[in-house]
């Protein structure tokens, strides 16, 4: 049977991260950060690109997991006709180099069990050479090296290396794998069991700063953990995923590396960050953002390397099959050269909204954002590739002006609330033009609805954000029939899709699942409409997709009842958090950013 993504849970340190299935693999591992090549890339092709199983040597598939409670720890139990293993898996917080700690654990009688460590560097493309030295097994090939500390004996064949080991009840066997820079000395070894503990307790404290109150805080605390986990520690910046190529749609080629910033994000995070009492953490990604567009506003791009780099070059990996031969596989992302418009409103509100929210000012923020709304002042009407990255002819599309209108809507409030001294006048008479000009050129008065562009009659899913960013109240008769419209035309099985496909109007061809991030903006929608038990019966689906280990992606095909998408992805569970924050307060971030009715 193929490998779905369920089957994947995450752990990481704060700079990269790791999925392990639950048959004991490790499939994909990238060091040192998010966005390094891979040297566990089986995720994305065979065994033979790189993995590191622990599990049962007769085969078989976790019969419970889970994570430690509030952390990033994983603990995967065996059970065999013999006896049950436990596996617990983490990796350490450090700094200069990465470290994965596996630690085998008899539970009840006794169970043959079997490792097999297979290095492949540059995302399975090199074999290292390997050498035994000082007790440890060496693995280097280029710039990288590995090591593995284990008492456990493995030998090598056909560049791979296995070793079984029979474990009794109460006893314990070690794995510790560290990656680290060829030219370096090799880091001194962990101690795993002190390692598995500091870990533990890294993350509980880190869980215990939550101030979250509201319904369904087992969930809402993993998908913070999660995000804290895509977090870039030395910079702050939130890559939308550990993992690029993972298809939108089996045997598709919407297959993307995700593995960056998006600049979009940027409001959502911080409500989400905010919401939870995640102060530092929110101004950690409002100053990376300061960092990462710093320049020109006509520089911006609408994504970012983990430190803002800006070189994201786009290229195709061809020895890799690809996920279920979901070909091809990606990495670099060619969307950062296009112009979307939607971006500049989101960094205009998300310095606005930590502002209010409590974040401290910094001193280049505001001159950034007089810089942006000069930019808007000139460009505000010019065709895009819009919120999707349509990989075809630029359009005037409406949730692009929809933001240019928060930008200068923001900049209004924030002469009024703050006091800044900045031409309000000007700000209101550009505000009300880019209004105007939307209600006009991108609503269709015989569908009662918005639509995707102007003089389009196609829908869009982005439409949702028109009552959560205060455009229009949502008891406006327009916003009424778009929501109306999007649950007509665009709800599968009851999940909203992005927009159709069907006929690669995007420049793609035809084919993915549901978008879930755009399903909890309808839930949103719903809460602010007052049908909160419509709304809270859609969220409880929603949330009824995350696997066992409450983990969720971009899509989900409901045909197939599977997820979609790179994985774990960070928007998802960001709009999971900020939709149930709506739904369990009267001031969640829909009701802070709605329009005064």
């Amino acid at each position: 049977m193929a490998s779905r993504i369920e089957q994947y849970a995450l752990i990481g340190d704060t700079q990269t991260a790791a999925l392990v299935a639950d048959d004991g693999s490790v499939d994909w591992l990238c060091a040192p950060r998010f966005d390094s090549p891979a040297f566990f890339a089986s995720l994305l092709g065979d065994d033979d690109h790189g993995r590191w199983r622990i599990g049962p040597a007769a085969g078989g598939r976790a019969t419970r997991r889970r994570y430690r409670d509030r952390t990033l720890v994983l603990e995967t139990d065996f059970e065999t006709p013999d006896g049950t293993v436990r596996v617990t898996d983490c990796m350490p917080i450090h700094d200069d180099h990465v470290d994965l700690v596996r630690v085998v654990q008899g539970v009840r009688g006794r169970v043959t069990m079997r490792t097999e460590l297979i290095v492949r560097f540059d995302y399975g493309a090199t074999i290292p050479w390997f050498r035994h030295l000082d007790g440890a097994l060496h693995f280097i090939g280029g710039p990288d090296a590995v090591a593995l500390h284990t008492p456990v004996k493995l030998a090598g064949e056909n560049f791979r290396h296995r070793g079984d080991f029979v474990v009794h009840q109460g006893q314990s066997f070690p794995f510790v794998l560290t990656w680290y820079p060829s030219h370096h000395r090799m880091p001194r070894a962990v101690d795993p069991h002190r390692s598995i503990a500091e870990t533990t307790a890294w993350w509980r404290q880190w869980s215990d700063k939550s101030g979250y109150k509201g319904g369904w805080p087992e969930l809402v605390n993993r998908s913070a953990i999660t995000l804290k986990a895509l977090t870039y520690a030395p910079t702050g910046g939130i890559v939308a995923a550990p993992t690029t190529s993972l298809p939108e749609w089996i045997g598709g080629v919407r297959n993307w590396d995700y593995r960056f910033c998006w600049l979009r994000d940027a409001t959502f995070s911080l409500f989400s960050l905010m919401s939870l009492g995640y102060i530092d953490e929110a101004r950690a990604w409002r100053d990376w953002l300061l960092r990462a567009v710093a320049g020109t506003p006509d520089q911006f791009q609408i994504m970012y390397g983990p430190a803002g780099e800006r070189r994201l070059t786009e290229q195709e990996l061809e020895w890799l099959p690809g996920y279920e031969a979901s070909a091809p596989v990606r990495i670099g992302n060619a969307a950062t050269l296009q112009f979307q418009l939607d971006v500049y409103g989101e960094v205009a509100d998300s310095l606005f909204a930590s502002r209010r929210m409590g974040v401290p000012p910094d001193p280049s923020g505001w001159p950034l954002y007089v810089a942006v709304l000069e930019f808007l002042e000139d460009h505000w009407q010019e065709p895009d590739e819009g919120i999707w990255e349509i990989r075809g002819p630029r359009r005037q599309f409406t949730h692009s002006n929809v933001m240019s209108w928060v930008a200068f809507d923001r900049a209004v409030q924030g002469c009024e609330e703050f006091g800044l001294g900045w031409d309000i006048d000007r700000w209101k008479k550009l505000r009300d033009q880019v209004h105007a000009d939307v209600c006009e050129h991108g609503f269709d008065p015989d569908k009662n609805t918005f639509v995707q562009s102007y003089g389009s009659q196609a829908l869009d899913a982005s439409l949702l954000m028109i009552p959560l960013v205060g455009f229009l109240p949502c008891t406006d008769p327009r916003v009424i029939g778009t929501v109306e419209a999007i649950e007509r035309e665009l709800m599968s099985d009851g999940f909203v899709q992005r927009y159709d496909t069907t006929e690669g109007v995007d420049g793609l061809p035809p084919g993915e699942g549901v978008f879930l991030p755009c399903s909890f903006w309808f839930v949103d929608n719903l809460a602010l409409m007052g049908r909160v038990e419509e709304a809270t019966a859609m969220f409880e689906r929603l949330i009824g997709l995350c696997n066992d280990v409450g983990l969720i992606s971009e899509e989900y095909d409901p045909a197939a009842q599977r997820l979609l998408g790179n994985f774990p992805q960070a928007m998802t569970h960001v709009a999971l958090v900020n939709s149930a924050c709506n739904l369990s307060a009267v001031a969640g971030p829909a009701q802070q950013r709605a329009a005064k009715v």
